[in-house]
């Protein structure tokens, strides 16, 4: 029986002749487990791509970044990452509270390679798991239940040009978020935030598009 492959899956390899090659394929490099090979990729990667789903069924994918390591690989079956500040939506983390199921998509542009994890996942305000991450709001851990690598054939080569000043890292401070300056939300920032506003000064929208339509890095 197969883990990856339902009725309209099938239905689909059928129309197209290519049930054997995907049972092949998911006979050949479909795992349950994270080795030592997944392991050095994965906390190898500053970003990757979660896929969660929302309280109607509809499926949400967000970027997530941050350092290289940020993404920890704690034995063969279970992987954590922290949720950063953000723009107070909670989207992923809200969905992840309601429906546990999550896909991950770990991408190096550069050679090119992408792997792709389907797993369970939990929100935790653990402090020793919060410890494993600076600043982390919220720890995410993730039961593995399946893990595969993709063909890299249609995934574009490009070179990273830098890190983001924001992606919190060890022995550096990391930078307020600018948008947090804009003027017309100064009502409805939490009293920690409004306080840095206080000292640093507010922005008005356009200046703050302004910097995001010309690449500004302080963004």
């Amino acid at each position: 029986m197969s883990r990856l492959y339902g009725p309209e899956h099938r239905a689909l390899q059928d129309q197209f002749q290519s049930r054997p090659l995907a049972d092949r394929i998911e006979a050949i490099g479909m795992k349950t487990e994270i080795t030592d090979m997944e392991k050095g990729f994965i906390e190898s990667r500053d970003m990757f791509f979660l896929s969660s789903v929302d309280d109607r069924g509809r499926p949400t994918v967000s970027y997530k970044g941050g350092v290289p390591g940020f993404v920890r690989v704690l034995d063969g079956q279970t992987l954590a990452f922290p949720s950063y500040d953000g723009n107070g939506m909670y989207l992923s983390m809200g969905n992840i509270a309601g429906n546990p199921d999550v896909g991950l998509l770990f991408i190096d542009f550069e050679k090119p390679f992408r792997l792709r994890v389907q797993g369970r996942a939990a929100l935790s305000r653990d402090p020793k798991a919060l410890s494993l991450f600076k600043e982390a709001e919220l720890a995410v851990v993730v039961t593995l239940s399946e893990l595969w690598m993709n063909c890299p054939r249609y995934v574009h080569r490009y070179q990273k040009v830098q890190t983001s000043r924001y992606a919190p890292a060890e022995n550096a401070e990391t930078p307020f978020c600018e948008w947090k300056r804009i003027d017309g939300i100064q009502d409805v920032l939490r009293p920690h935030e409004t306080a840095v506003v206080e000292k640093v000064g507010q922005i008005t929208i356009d200046d703050w598009m302004g910097k995001v339509l010309t690449g500004d890095e302080k963004v």
